[in-house]
């Protein structure tokens, strides 16, 4: 048993259990990933019912940072507590970390709040991955709004 992640399971008031500990090292390997990706790299023999009631005790317990994005399954990863965003590439769906570029959470401030007090802001950046841009010509790569070579 890793002694680190059962003292961190005991902290957030959470019993140590095999597969507890089996997604969280799966999730230490495989960031960003989803429940049946964890399921399978887990090697527990976990059933995808059991893996998905452990990433929802652990994403109660603040453990690990569920990430929803439209159209795809929740992805899990255990980098918590320092509001950064992800970037998502809308080919092959690859996800990366992407740090807050305006200092601490949240790193971006709505105009109105609505009467809430905030705490944190998610963004995701979509565009294509390094393998992803080899395959497409480069002018499939400028976004809609560049207007570049129109100026040309």
């Amino acid at each position: 048993m890793d002694v680190e992640l059962g003292t961190a399971l005991r902290a957030a008031g959470l019993r140590v259990t095999p597969g507890r500990l089996a997604v969280l090292e799966a999730l230490a390997e495989h960031p960003h990933s989803t429940a049946e990706r964890l399921r399978v790299a887990s090697g527990a023999g976990l059933s995808i019912q059991s893996v998905h009631n452990v990433l929802a005790d652990l994403t109660a317990a603040l453990m690990i940072r569920r990430i929803e994005s439209a159209g795809s399954a929740a992805l899990y990863e255990r980098r918590i507590g320092d509001n950064h965003h992800h970037v998502v590439c809308t080919t092959c769906g690859a996800v990366a970390d992407v740090d807050c570029a305006h200092g601490s959470a949240p790193c971006l401030t709505p105009i109105d709040t609505n009467g809430f007090a905030i705490a944190t802001a998610e963004v995701t950046f979509r565009g294509l991955c390094g393998p992803c841009q080899e395959s497409v010509p480069p002018s499939a790569l400028r976004a809609p709004h560049d207007f570049s070579a129109a100026n040309d």
